[in-house]
């Protein structure tokens, strides 16, 4: 699988379907799960230890841990989709966005599955070249 896209609710599908949508079009292998980090990070610890996804894109809202949780958990390239729960989607921004030193996550912005697929996309034809 090339992407694997996890987002912290249900309710965040409509930003998912927005990379579905790029991925689908570009015929990229993807598969996506909805897993809290919050309230289950031992289901969202096994699941990227199992992935073989080459890209992660993690779309989250309010204190948006999902993202940095799963940059802790690889190597791999993560990117975050803040999204707009709260606060016009600022709280999630910055969360995603004030990584700590070593654990680098890239971050689209608010609502922007779109942009998160676009990106994973550039990504993958590096890592092909």
């Amino acid at each position: 699988m090339d992407v694997m896209i996890y987002a912290g609710s249900r309710s965040d599908y409509e930003i998912v379907k927005k990379a579905e949508k790029i991925l689908k079009k570009e015929h990229i292998s993807y598969g996506v799960e909805y897993c809290s980090a919050h309230r289950e990070p031992a289901k969202l610890r096994e699941l990227v230890e199992q992935s073989d996804a080459r890209v992660f894109i993690c779309i989250a809202g309010l204190s948006a841990a999902l993202p940095g949780v799963v940059a802790s958990l690889t190597n791999k390239p993560v990117i975050g989709v803040p999204v707009s729960a709260k606060l016009g989607g600022l709280d999630a921004l910055l969360s995603i966005a004030q990584m700590p030193k070593g654990v680098p996550v890239a971050c689209v912005g608010v609502d922007n599955g779109a942009n998160a697929a676009h990106l994973a996309l550039k990504i993958l034809s590096v890592s092909k070249n």
